[in-house]
């Protein structure tokens, strides 16, 4: 009775597969990858200047002078703030300068524009400190006069 019940089911159960062919020495066409997505800021490229050194961005002179903070979160660890940079510069807009405290990805007014402190290098570890003449500040002025 059971090779009767096997023998009927068999044929169903065949019957409910599909064939799969065999491989082609063809080579399969990959679609092209997408494009990445444009990175999250996009405008003027920064301009880079090491404490000490002017640098031109947009319309406006800008000079790191003194580094007040470096909280970010080091490269290797994982943190739950990312931390800031946070610098005294000569602001410098033709008609003199003026010393300010800008904080990284806080844009600070002016000359009807922006000025951003947008990055930092290097990156902090965990490992040992950064020497105040290794950092170079990367910063973008949108708009303004």
């Amino acid at each position: 009775m059971r090779i009767a019940i096997v023998a009927a089911a068999l044929p169903l159960a065949l019957a409910a597969c599909t064939l799969i062919p065999a491989p082609s020495s063809a080579p399969v066409p990959v679609p092209a990858p997408s494009p990445f997505p444009p990175p999250a800021q996009q405008g003027p490229e920064l301009v880079w200047a090491a404490l000490g050194q002017q640098a031109v961005v947009g319309t406006v002179a800008v000079t790191p002078l003194e580094l007040l903070e470096d909280s970010r979160c080091p490269a290797n660890v994982q943190c739950v703030w990312a931390g800031q940079v946070r610098n005294r510069a000569a602001i410098g807009l033709g008609s003199g300068a003026a010393n300010r405290d800008l904080t990284s990805g806080k844009p600070e007014q002016v000359a009807g524009g922006a000025l951003e402190l947008v990055e930092v290098q290097p990156a902090r570890t965990s490992e040992a400190a950064i020497a105040h003449g290794d950092y170079r500040f990367g910063f973008r002025y949108i708009g303004g006069l």
